[in-house]
């Protein structure tokens, strides 16, 4: 079962008080037909993720992969003006070729794997520039 569709809803049986109610039969029962799928949707594929007590989407129903569409930026924005990501980040290697080929907008931050001298580093566009920022010492606990 699908989320429902609005199209399969007909009113020209319901819009006039010189209506056939007989015919206006098939109409109502074709809109409830969609209004079980609406209601039968829920949580299912091609339906929509309804939400837990805590108003949140369960992570069971949460994709593993987001994809914007073609040639857009995907974007998080939160209303506090600070996105929190509660676990490790993983930047996609690249090259310094790579990232000259690409758009970057000043504050793009990236992983370079051949970016300082050769070795591997983090970079930051500042506007007109990608900015190395060297990878230092092992971490430490002592």
């Amino acid at each position: 079962m699908g989320w429902g569709n609005a199209g399969n809803i007909v009113k020209t049986n319901l819009d006039n008080d010189a209506d056939d109610p007989s015919l206006a039969r098939a109409d109502l029962e074709a809109a409830l037909t969609e209004l079980e799928n609406v209601i039968g949707g829920r949580n299912t594929a091609n339906g929509v993720a309804g939400l837990d007590a805590s108003q949140k989407i369960p992570a069971t129903l949460l994709p593993n992969t987001i994809e914007s569409d073609i040639s857009q930026n995907l974007i998080l924005a939160a209303d506090t003006g600070r996105t929190a990501i509660q676990d490790i980040i993983n930047l996609n290697p690249r090259t310094v070729s790579e990232l000259g080929a690409i758009s970057a907008v000043e504050g793009d931050v990236a992983y370079c794997s051949n970016g300082d001298a050769g070795s591997k580093c983090i970079a930051v566009y500042n506007g007109t520039t990608w900015l190395v920022i060297s990878l230092g010492s092992a971490i430490s606990a002592t």
